[in-house]
């Protein structure tokens, strides 16, 4: 256990309960346990790792991985999947809109994140933008239209603070930058999977209204919200990582250009 290989191809199986020649090539990250038990019902696949810290399955090449809350967490996975370097990482996550006019059940198709979370400052500099895969996010946004469904473009703040709603500086922080919503993962995963070379997309459900008091997620809206929306929301997900399957699209470009 002297490198980083050593301790993730250890950890990976410790953390999950699959055995590293088992995870698909493409990978789907959550931090919601439905949608494991959903992907488990719609790929006909057993979930893994029942008793772990992460749960996930494996089907046609894909891997789910619900790895809980927050961005250390996400920080985790994403290091220890370069045990297995996937060929690409979707999040399928959910947000909080910032703006009035972006409603729950919406889809966000972010365009980059802002790293208010702290943790990828462990890998980057602050002044090094979180930015999705291109080609990841094309797919994303081609599935979503099979679909026939639209979305929203823009930057997403991820924060490590999970109780703020009360606080107005802050909410008056995020209209001051711009952002179109806020979550508490999508920076990290965006960094920490550039920081390791694995192309990383993702597709956000808004699942709340945090600027309003009436739109502040409670238990019920957010059964409301994962009823309505989370199948489709994998569903899309699934589709698009199969897309780039099907067509053997290298969703890391050859002249992308990676930190020396």
């Amino acid at each position: 256990m002297n490198d980083k290989k050593d301790i993730v191809e250890n950890w990976l199986p410790r953390y999950t309960g699959m055995q590293l020649e088992e995870f698909g090539r493409w990978v789907i990250l959550t931090n919601f346990s439905n949608y494991v038990s959903n992907f488990s019902v719609l790929m006909d696949t057993p979930i893994r790792g029942v008793d772990k810290p992460m749960q996930c399955a494996t089907s046609n090449n894909i891997t789910i991985i619900n790895f809980s809350m927050g961005s250390p967490m996400a920080a985790t996975i994403m290091d220890l999947l370069t045990a297995v370097m996937p060929k690409g990482i979707l999040f399928l996550g959910k947000t909080g809109s910032v703006k009035e006019y972006i409603n729950v059940g919406d889809y966000l198709l972010p365009i980059a994140a802002i790293r208010g979370e702290g943790t990828s400052n462990d890998y980057f500099p602050m002044e090094v933008p979180a930015l999705p895969a291109f080609n990841m996010q094309k797919a994303i946004s081609a599935s979503i239209r099979d679909y026939g469904r639209d979305y929203w473009t823009g930057t997403v703040y991820t924060t490590n603070r999970r109780v703020w709603e009360h606080d107005s500086r802050f909410k008056e922080y995020l209209k001051k930058i711009r952002c179109t919503a806020v979550d508490m993962e999508t920076a990290t995963l965006l960094s920490v999977g550039f920081y390791n070379r694995i192309p990383t997309g993702a597709l956000l459900l808004v699942s709340d209204q945090p600027m309003i008091s009436d739109g502040v997620k409670t238990e019920k809206s957010d059964r409301v919200v994962t009823e309505k929306y989370s199948i489709e929301h994998l569903k899309i997900g699934i589709d698009a990582l199969n897309q780039l399957i099907n067509k053997g699209i290298e969703v890391k470009h050859l002249k992308f250009d990676y930190y020396e």
